[in-house]
């Protein structure tokens, strides 16, 4: 679902300094960004005890689920 967003000018020029060195187009750099920020959101909220859910999963479970655990 496309999505129209709207960044300062130094957001910016850092997302196009991003593109220029690492290959990936912004579009991709803004999913990577919001993902693994979404991730990290989520398992603070899980370690603060926010949602009973996601509570009880452990550490390892999310890092599995994230794709960076073993």
């Amino acid at each position: 679902m496309p999505h129209l967003l709207r960044f300062s000018r130094d957001l910016e020029a850092r997302l196009d300094f991003l593109a220029e060195k690492t290959g990936l187009s912004k579009a991709a750099l803004i999913e990577r960004l919001v993902n693994e920020g979404a991730e990290v959101l989520e398992a603070e909220l899980a370690h603060e005890g926010a949602g009973s859910q996601r509570a009880e999963r452990s550490i390892d479970q999310l890092l599995r689920e994230s794709g960076l655990g073993a």
